[in-house]
């Protein structure tokens, strides 16, 4: 069953954080510079620290570090590989961490391997989903079949994920057994209708053409309608169950309404769920407002629909 879900108000939390938001990027220079990406791309951070139950393991690639999070009591057969947000142009960071811990917990201590991927400018498309196919066949080689792989992400890694089950589908390999976007970028032509009726509402890119959803340092010389940069213009036959969340405040939202009412139509089944109020990837605030703790919940019921194989 497919399902499209919108909440009728803000909390009064989200409602506060996401004006704290707007406020802090509203100053010309700090609120610039979080808007059209340069902070995440000099973003520096403490050490992680490894939560009592986990053990973390650090695995170096050809072209790419990768993080193998796992818990001391499994029980789960399922792997899960995130791939991280950040414009293709911030690489993986603490929260991503965080995000592990959550998606093993919910998912009954499932390993979870999350990607350091290549980013532009040093590195545009297509680096990333080059990266993103090493790791699955990474997981492969480790001998997880497809269908006990989820593939998640969040913002560029939420449209990477799809783009990499787009590349999977396009060389005729199984793909994963389900896929989670959190308010994914699926449109670098920035066509859809919530660019404009959000505009002035998005507290993280709204009110400049400078903000980090028109940059182009992924693209390179590519199509901007390429369906492995921008899966909105792709097709979806054939695809895994799939969760996608977005707020309703986000200029991002049509990259999610298009997704979601697309892979409908092509017969896949999809929770698509707009949470009121909010702005983009708005699940980093964790279990600080009621909408990330509802949205949160929400990835764990997915998670158990689709290791048990039951309708969504």
């Amino acid at each position: 069953m497919n399902h499209k879900e919108k909440k009728t108000d803000a909390s009064v939390q989200g409602t506060l954080i996401r004006e704290l938001i707007a406020r802090f990027t509203s100053y010309h220079l700090i609120g610039k510079k979080i808007k059209n990406g340069e902070l995440r791309k000099k973003l520096t951070e403490s050490a992680w620290n490894v939560p009592e139950g986990y053990t973390l393991t650090q695995i170096q690639m050809e072209t790419f570090p990768m993080e193998w999070l796992e818990s001391d009591s499994p029980e789960s057969e399922y792997v899960l590989l995130q791939l991280h947000g950040g414009g293709y142009v911030g690489k993986m960071h603490n929260a991503y961490r965080n995000f592990a811990v959550l998606y093993s917990e919910l998912g009954h201590g499932m390993p979870v391997l999350t990607i350091d991927y290549r980013v532009a400018p040093e590195d545009p498309y297509p680096a990333a989903l080059e990266d993103a196919v090493s790791a699955w066949e990474w997981l492969l080689e480790k001998g997880y079949r497809a269908d006990k792989i989820i593939v998640a992400g969040d913002s560029a890694g939420g449209g990477l994920a799809l783009a990499l089950g787009m590349y999977l589908k396009d060389h005729k390999k199984d793909l994963p057994c389900g896929l989670i976007a959190m308010s994914p970028w699926t449109d670098m032509t920035a066509s859809g209708e919530s660019y404009q009726t959000n505009y002035e509402k998005d507290p993280l890119f709204g009110n400049t053409r400078d903000s980090l959803i028109y940059n182009r340092e992924y693209l390179g010389l590519e199509d901007p309608g390429n369906p492995y940069i921008s899966p909105a213009f792709g097709d979806f036959y054939g695809f895994p169950p799939m969760l996608i969340q977005a707020g309703s405040y986000e200029m991002l939202l049509s990259d999610s309404e298009i997704v979601a009412q697309k892979a409908k139509e092509q017969g896949v089944k999809v929770r698509f769920h707009i949470y009121e109020g909010m702005f983009h990837v708005f699940q980093m605030a964790m279990q600080l407002m009621p909408e990330s703790v509802l949205a949160w919940r929400e990835v764990g019921k997915f998670l158990e629909i689709v290791t048990a194989k039951s309708g969504l």
